[in-house]
């Protein structure tokens, strides 16, 4: 994206600039974001005037979106860490996450299990599906079709923000209208409804939203906003992010049927973002593209076609900060100036997670008989570095400065393969999971089979251990793996008695507890039961 987009537009740069100023110092003002953007920037009357408000407010629910999920590194911390891999060097809060402390008193921890920075999101994206067909009245240039594509986007992100929520807190207030001034004090809503609104809102915010924006398609021919499809792809939602977070919706809820019919979607339709107008192809990734950005295809250096669904800081345009990036806390020298990471993989977990003599990202190299360095640099050493991921300011993979411009990255095409083996896996289909299973994989030097890996699902569940280390699905995989597997086995101890993870879930274990500051705020809220 040209950095001019950001340049021409007062309140898109005040709200990607408020949000990134949040994230920048711990988000410490969470409890107010929703007052500042509700009551500041959404409802100025001369707001819904022209094509540039259109804009900069869509752009506005991106931003505040992206900040929800990385500010304090909460994508990380609690994706990553509880039951994770990654062990802790000296930071206290993040040990405490990594020993299922969920409710330690510490700041970090109230303020990421602080929900009111999603709803700050969700109340831009609903305001903006309700005031933005006034811009038709004042601006031709405003087609219908840019507001209904714009529509459609809003409803989706809408959506997505609650799935996200959902993971992580189980029963969430629905707020489907938007809001001005002080929060609304809404009960929890049942995460089934909930997820049940989410599915219905993007199927049909699905059928609007193009392929490709700016470019050929079909559905919305011609440019976008003035701009073409390198410079949205990666940065926008498209067709394709809708029916993957679908997808995701569906395996969460256990329902591998609707699962498998949209993760089919999004492979069968791959095309639609194969070198196609002018930008770079959506498509399967070499171990040096992915950790190396080789050919600028990683989808974690730069927007990309290969961010699928996720929020790019691309320090071009004046984003990369120096929190909200898995660099923060597993980068150190000789990568940045920093001694030692905040948290590792230890040696001893290496070796057991990655078994394959063959596996490029991480095994001994024979020809070499060094360790590959992919994911992993000084293995040998007390604390190899995770340095899978690194884009340090402005796109380096080192430097001396520790501002950092990676892309949350929720979805790319390995992944969302991942999860259609998945599906096919529980559903019986065997043949063609294994077949998925190893397009997903088919870069990274290995081969499953029945031979190998009778235990399909555990296989699948395997892969995405190695695939998407650090990207943040760890918790979220090893509950679906638990209930796929409905094991009677000991996975937790509270008060010294052991449960399964059927007692656990069933007792609210799997959710994070609601910071008591929302609580506190709103007298409707109930604690999650495991946490009281």
């Amino acid at each position: 994206m040209n950095c001019k987009r950001y340049n021409s537009y007062g309140i898109f740069r005040i709200s990607v600039g408020v949000c990134l100023f949040l994230a920048t110092l711990g988000n410490t003002a969470c409890n107010k974001i929703d007052d500042v953007f509700s009551q500041r920037l959404a409802t100025e009357e001369t707001n819904w005037k022209t094509l540039e408000d259109g804009k900069a407010n869509l752009m506005s629910v991106y931003g505040l979106l992206r900040s929800a999920t990385v500010a304090d590194n909460s994508h990380w911390l609690m994706g990553d860490l509880r039951q994770g891999d990654f062990t802790i060097t000296n930071r206290a809060d993040m040990k405490a996450i990594v020993n299922g402390q969920l409710n330690a008193s510490y700041p970090v921890i109230n303020r990421i299990t602080n929900w009111r920075r999603f709803y700050a999101g969700i109340n831009a994206a609903s305001l903006f599906i309700e005031r933005s067909s006034e811009i038709l009245a004042h601006d031709p240039r405003y087609t219908q079709l840019n507001n209904d594509v714009d529509i459609a986007q809003a409803r989706i992100l809408r959506a997505f923000a609650y799935f996200y929520m959902t993971r992580i807190w189980g029963d969430v207030p629905l707020l489907t209208s938007s809001h001005d001034g002080d929060f609304i004090q809404s009960p929890r809503t049942s995460q089934e409804r909930v997820l049940a609104f989410c599915t219905s809102e993007i199927l049909e915010a699905a059928k609007v939203v193009p392929f490709r924006y700016g470019g050929t398609d079909p559905i919305m021919p011609g440019l976008y906003y003035g701009e073409n499809w390198p410079s949205w792809n990666g940065n926008v939602f498209t067709r394709l992010s809708a029916y993957i977070i679908l997808a995701h919706i569906a395996a969460w809820q256990g329902n591998y049927v609707d699962a498998a019919i949209y993760s089919k979607f999004v492979l069968d339709n791959r095309s639609t973002q194969y070198f196609v107008d002018g930008a770079n192809p959506l498509d399967y990734i070499d171990m040096n593209a992915l950790t190396e950005n080789q050919n600028n295809y990683s989808p974690f250096a730069f927007k990309r076609a290969t961010v699928m669904v996720g929020f790019p800081f691309e320090a071009g345009n004046g984003l990369a900060t120096a929190n909200g990036h898995i660099e923060q806390l597993i980068l150190a020298s000789p990568f940045i100036p920093k001694a030692v990471p905040e948290m590792f993989v230890s040696k001893d977990s290496i070796i057991k997670i990655f078994t394959d003599p063959n596996d490029l990202r991480f095994s001994r190299d024979l020809a070499t008989n060094r360790y590959r360095t992919n994911y992993f640099y000084g293995f040998e050493s007390e604390r190899p570095i995770f340095n899978k991921v690194k884009v340090i300011y402005p796109s380096n993979t080192s430097g001396d400065i520790t501002l950092f411009a990676s892309t949350m990255v929720f979805s790319r095409l390995e992944e969302i393969t991942l999860l259609r083996a998945e599906a096919l896996a529980v559903l019986g289909d065997t043949d063609e999971a294994i077949i998925t299973l190893n397009t997903a994989c088919a870069k990274r030097g290995i081969n499953y089979s029945l031979a190998n890996s009778p235990d399909l699902v555990k296989a699948i569940f395997d892969e995405r251990r190695k695939e998407l280390m650090g990207e943040g699905w760890r918790w979220y995989d090893i509950v679906r793996y638990n209930r796929i597997k409905k094991s009677d086995e000991v996975f937790a101890v509270k008060n010294d008695q052991e449960m399964t993870f059927r007692e656990f879930e069933q007792a609210g274990g799997v959710y994070w507890p609601v910071s008591q500051d929302v609580i506190s705020a709103n007298p409707a809220i109930r604690q999650n039961p495991y946490w009281q």
